[in-house]
């Protein structure tokens, strides 16, 4: 009320607002992060997501129990030396659980960067261009549409690399693409027929300039939001491929293949079972919520948040 005030005691004699009374205009950029901090729910877990990360991260280097090591008594309980216990190899299950989960989330994050980027650069040209590229892209992403991801990347992997973690990150990858590229093609039509496009076209622009200048980064929304969501995606698609084990082969590991080597204890040594279970569903579940924080934030109509 103050600064309305203010506002209208500052007027000029035609009644117009001099500049320095005018609100200062926010970049797009900000109001996206001010939306984004106010989403209670994703800001709670993009927290944890950040302490899980540096958890696995640092903790390792303190942790005195080494994941090669398996000289450790087989099915100790958990103690105040084993908190989760040892496995029937004799390793120790917290460094499993640290081990396991750094692999998984090297393989999601590799796994999203490059089918994000496959994805948005066929996705735009596609949309773009039109005709016979439109219709190649179009056609080829319906057949990798309607091949079974696991089956496809469990064959693959074994074909390529014998399960080691990052042919089955590219594998993944090659196969986890085609979602993305179909929102990049829908939004590039969209926007290929704006103002700023035509300009760029009377101007000269080639096509990849086009569509690496003007289009692309006009979707760094929707990519951004896919990207995230693509992360907690490949977090529970190599967790299933690994768990049933058709995925990453020892000596690598993950937490789908920690969770497979103590499927047989839920029972009798539930710890084993659940330490690594809790820890997948849990950056599953804080990877969507920051996902749907996002979408909210880059959404223009989005008014009031959820949470």
């Amino acid at each position: 009320m103050n600064s309305l005030i203010a506002a209208e005691g500052s007027k000029s004699a035609d009644g117009t607002l001099p500049d320095e009374a005018l609100p200062e205009p926010q970049s797009q950029g900000k109001l996206v992060l001010r939306k984004f901090l106010r989403h209670k729910l994703a800001m709670v877990c993009t927290g944890v997501l950040l302490l899980l990360v540096l958890t696995v991260i640092i903790m390792p280097i303190f942790w005195p129990h080494s994941y090669e090591d398996s000289s450790f008594p087989s099915f100790a309980k958990p103690s105040a030396e084993y908190p989760l216990g040892t496995t029937q190899v004799g390793k120790e299950m917290v460094s499993q659980i640290l081990r396991g989960t750094q692999y998984s989330l090297l393989i999601a994050l590799i796994v999203s960067l490059v089918a994000t980027t496959i994805g948005t650069v066929f996705g735009a040209m596609a949309g773009y261009l039109r005709g016979f590229t439109d219709s190649a892209i179009s056609r080829v992403t319906d057949l990798f549409l309607i091949v079974p991801q696991i089956a496809a990347a469990a064959i693959l992997a074994k074909v390529f690399g014998g399960g080691t973690w990052y042919i089955v990150a590219m594998v993944l990858a090659a196969f986890g693409w085609m979602p993305i590229a179909r929102i990049a093609r829908a939004e590039s039509m969209s926007l290929s027929q704006r103002e700023f496009v035509d300009a760029a076209r009377a101007s000269g622009a080639g096509t990849f300039h086009i569509v690496f200048k003007h289009l692309v980064p006009n979707m760094v929304g929707l990519i951004t939001v896919n990207a995230t969501l693509a992360i907690a995606q490949a977090v529970l698609i190599e967790a299933a491929l690994s768990f049933i084990g058709l995925g990453v082969q020892l000596p690598d590991t993950s937490l789908g293949r920690v969770i497979l080597e103590n499927y047989a204890q839920l029972q009798a040594r539930p710890a084993l079972f659940f330490g690594p279970f809790i820890v997948l569903v849990l950056i599953s579940l804080t990877i969507n919520f920051i996902g749907d924080g996002l979408r909210d934030a880059f959404d223009p109509r989005q008014r009031r948040q959820k949470a």
